[in-house]
């Protein structure tokens, strides 16, 4: 039975190509709004903090109806940290629609995306999107595509896809960059004619593939997946296998199913083969299960995600301050919620760690981690993070570590500072060529040489440059590299920054905290240029005598000082440091906060 009323299909392209707009604009053309209705941008961007960031960080499901038909959307990541969630939507679907940027051409996740499309033997649509753009270069970036396809392995049926011209911000799509379109028919028609409609037999036993997790707080656990074969039914048995055999199948019911509909959920009795639902009932369940009749247990392959490559360790903050600002603070606290992660993020790995009060959390990259320490404090857990230290392997009893491929663009006069950086990073240059009136340089470069350089690349480019990175392999190891040149200002007591002992330590160098900051022994509050940690007092107070000189009793003027984020606050942790997390605030401390004890430990290390 072919399914000719539903297509499914997923966007995937590498990071600010414009995904998640040119969702916006299928589902106002699609009739999912009335036409006085007041929409946000990006609606799929639904969390807050992909809403702050301008990034998508979770797949999600939409649908809209063209001709009849209904098509079922899946709007992806574009970050290669969360190529996780790519991975595994892939399997819902029947098709792709590949976005590339006009003007950027095909970038490091775009060969990620569409290598793991061609490998299911999805059949792709080339978008050619932002047209409209000044410096868009269409018709040689359909070209680099083609080349990228060849590169790829891509079969004569995936090479003959259609390729839509489009500008996603103003809705509009044809065959040729040269046309005017008033709409996206040419990008719907597309959809309906290339990609197939889902097809199986309607009558066999129940088969479905669980994708994704969702949680609502009403129904506990929810799964969410594309109907194999059979039909879904309503308080329906079934069974839950797993194709990796990690638990036997056990038996369930089905409670609630709905299916997508516009941006939302609706409620439906059954569903059929080829459809999207997502159902409840069933709380053990977790991604890569196959739900199936009782009497057939037979799991579907689930596609094997890429390993982690970076870790942090998660601990209990046991700082001067811990259990001021945090609502959840205990170490069972934060072990449950750092499980409960693992159940929706199958490219998270959490291992106890060699504390009770530790935990160590792998991840695709620093952003992943960082986005997951960034959702905990916002839900008010409080605890400390360690620097990110790459997974290195045993293979063939040689050491092997993690390595990137490196794309830089940026304008040619900030080349040789970028190369200088590059050369002490161990890294190997591949390629480097013009694109457009800027420089383009690749290269292979150990993942642990890219910790704490990306603040380093902004201010070396001035803020022009662009730079992205996506995991290529493991290589025999390269040596050490020289993490970090600078060292800490430390306070030498707890009590209350004060600007006179501040002015006194701004001399030192860059400080990260204000007047009337509280800060404890130990506790880092900014950083020197030179190598080597500093103690300051910030703490200081100028002493009262009952004379007076000119000049001496001005006004103290304080440079301003230099608030970190999160990300730039990883990137600096040193390996004696650690990161305090809390619901208000970042603070970096010294692993041993005594000075004296610090120092006893170093001497010891150096002997």
């Amino acid at each position: 039975m072919i399914r000719e009323d539903l297509r499914n299909i997923a966007i995937i392209a590498h990071v600010d190509h414009g995904k998640t707009t040119l969702v916006d604009q299928l589902l106002k053309q699609g009739g999912v709004y009335r036409e006085n209705q007041v929409v946000e941008e990006r609606v799929m961007d639904s969390n807050a903090l992909e809403r702050e960031r301008g990034i998508t960080i979770l797949s999600k499901n939409a649908s809209v109806y063209y001709n009849d038909v209904k098509i079922n959307i899946v709007d992806t990541p574009g970050h290669a940290d969360f190529g996780g969630e790519v991975e595994r939507v892939l399997k819902m679907v029947n098709g792709v629609m590949l976005l590339v940027d006009a003007a950027e051409g095909p970038m490091p996740q775009t060969r990620f995306v569409l290598q793991r499309a061609l490998d299911l033997g999805h059949r792709i649509i080339i978008v050619i999107n932002k047209t409209d753009r000044a410096d868009a270069r269409s018709e040689e970036v359909v070209d680099e595509v083609l080349e990228l396809f060849l590169e790829l392995d891509a079969s004569d049926e995936q090479l003959d896809s259609p390729v839509i011209f489009c500008s996603g911000r103003t809705g509009t799509a044809s065959l040729s960059p040269y046309d005017d379109a008033q709409d996206l028919t040419a990008l719907f028609e597309a959809v309906l004619n290339h990609i197939p409609a889902p097809d199986g037999d309607e009558n066999a036993p129940l088969q479905m593939l669980v994708s994704s997790i969702a949680y609502n707080e009403y129904v506990g656990r929810m799964a969410v997946g594309r109907i194999e074969r059979g039909k879904l039914l309503q308080n329906q048995d079934v069974a839950v296998c797993d194709f990796h055999g990690a638990h036997e199948p056990h038996k369930g019911r089905i409670v609630n199913i709905y299916q997508i509909q516009g941006t939302g959920r609706v409620s439906v009795s059954e569903a059929g083969m080829g459809d999207i639902v997502c159902f409840s009932g069933i709380e053990e369940i977790t991604i890569g299960d196959t739900i199936t009749a009782p009497d057939t247990p037979e799991p579907l392959e689930f596609v094997k995600i890429g390993e982690p490559t970076v870790e942090m360790t998660f601990c209990v903050n046991d700082s001067p301050f811990a259990g001021r600002e945090g609502k959840f603070v205990t170490s069972r606290q934060i072990r449950d919620r750092l499980y409960r992660e693992l159940l929706k993020d199958v490219s998270l790995r959490v291992e106890d760690g060699d504390t009770t009060d530790s935990f160590k959390v792998a991840g695709r990259g620093e952003m992943h981690l960082s986005i997951l320490i960034e959702t905990m404090r916002r839900e008010g857990y409080e605890f400390a993070v360690s620097t990110p230290r790459v997974l290195f392997k045993q293979i063939d009893g040689k050491l092997h570590e993690p390595v990137e491929r490196l794309y830089i663009d940026v304008p040619e006069e900030f080349m040789g500072a970028v190369m200088e950086k590059m050369g002490a990073r161990k890294a190997e240059m591949i390629q480097m060529g013009p694109a457009g009136s800027r420089m383009r340089l690749e290269y292979i470069v150990p993942a642990r040489g890219l910790f704490g350089y990306r603040s380093d690349f902004l201010t070396d480019t001035r803020g022009e440059g662009i730079l992205n990175a996506i995991f290529e392999g493991y290589v025999p190891y390269k040596g050490d590299i020289v993490r970090r040149l600078s060292g800490s200002l430390i306070s030498y007591e707890t009590g209350e920054a004060v600007t006179y002992g501040l002015y006194n330590a701004q001399a030192r160098g860059t400080m990260f905290i204000g007047p009337g900051t509280p800060v404890y022994e130990g506790m880092v509050v900014g950083v020197s240029p030179k190598a080597g940690d500093i103690v300051v007092n910030v703490c200081k107070k100028k002493q009262m005598t009952n004379t007076r000189a000119s000049g001496s009793d001005d006004a103290l003027r304080l440079v301003p000082y230099k608030k970190l984020s999160l990300e730039e606050a990883i990137e600096f942790l040193a390996e004696d440091e650690l990161l305090e997390v809390t619901p208000k605030s970042f603070r970096i401390r010294k692993h041993i906060l005594n000075g004296s004890l610090r120092q006893k430990a170093q001497n010891k290390i150096q002997a």
